[in-house]
């Protein structure tokens, strides 16, 4: 009798675990899907680059994110399903790696060395590395001009020292610790040139506060390649570059570039074809 009162004990128990386990995988929410159709997908993006991709109180907007938003929706997500994380740019190879973004579209230039670590779809951007300039400046007409001049970048960036290594070795170079700060020290007269990608540059002279304040030199000192980034060996790849094709042939992307940098009279170039990595 005791060996009978054991066995049916320990059934009950099993049965209520059992029980317990299928309540919990019945509750158990979709995360994001590499094939789309899931709750969510995340998607990383920049939160403090105006034109490119921008938090805001009303929500965010910028190039990146039309792309990103687009993109989406071709892959089965409306747009109130994109949950939208911030993707520094030292964390966004980690945030692939990790899982913790489905896909990266952040001002992502192709590398051979990131490519090591993530895949690319795209490109579906081809920017250059430019300076911009006050609209009344007509001394700085090439690289070369930027020879004494106070040439402010962002701390931690690689794009003034580039300039002062290359082009401009008598340049002056300032590092402000943002980008806005360094557009202030530009129209207030403490530098006299700002240098990063132009594409960044015309996003941040597209906002009301600074149109016709600004001008980009057009002086195209790099290439740099947008892609967006992927998981190594991640499906999403072909499949966003299948949507960045169609973005392209309906109409959207040009609609976008001129949404987002027209007001700074960008001069962009023809968007680029899948796989094409211009040198």
């Amino acid at each position: 009798m005791k060996f009978r009162k054991v066995t049916a004990a320990t059934v009950a128990v099993l049965a209520l675990a059992t029980a317990a386990t299928a309540c919990g995988s019945g509750d158990k929410k979709d995360g994001g899907s590499s094939s789309g159709g899931g709750k969510t997908i995340k998607i990383g993006i920049k939160f403090d680059q105006p034109g490119i991709g921008q938090k805001t109180p009303q929500g965010y907007s910028g190039f990146d994110v039309d792309v990103a938003t687009y993109v989406a929706k071709q892959l089965g997500y409306s747009a109130d399903q994109i949950e939208w994380k911030e993707s520094k740019s030292a964390d966004r190879e980690t945030m692939l790696q990790r899982g913790d973004v489905d896909f990266i579209a952040a001002s992502y230039s192709i590398t051979p060395e990131r490519q090591q670590k993530v895949d690319f779809a795209g490109p579906y951007l081809l920017a250059h590395q430019d300076v911009l300039l006050r609209a009344d400046d007509n001394k700085i007409k090439a690289p070369s001009d930027l020879n004494s001049k106070k040439l402010c970048s962002v701390t931690g960036s690689t794009s003034a020292q580039n300039v002062h290594d290359k082009l401009a070795p008598k340049a002056q170079l300032q590092q402000y610790p943002t980008y806005s700060a360094c557009l202030t020290g530009l129209q207030n007269g403490a530098v006299d040139a700002l240098t990063t990608d132009d594409s960044i540059l015309a996003g941040y002279a597209s906002q009301a506060a600074f149109k016709g304040k600004f001008k980009l030199g057009g002086f195209k000192m790099t290439n740099e390649n947008y892609g967006i980034g992927v998981k190594k060996g991640s499906d999403l790849k072909a499949k966003i570059n299948a949507a960045l094709q169609k973005m392209v042939s309906d109409g959207s992307w040009k609609t976008a570039v001129e949404k987002n940098f027209g007001p700074a009279d960008y001069k962009n170039e023809p968007a680029p074809k899948i796989g094409n990595i211009v040198q």
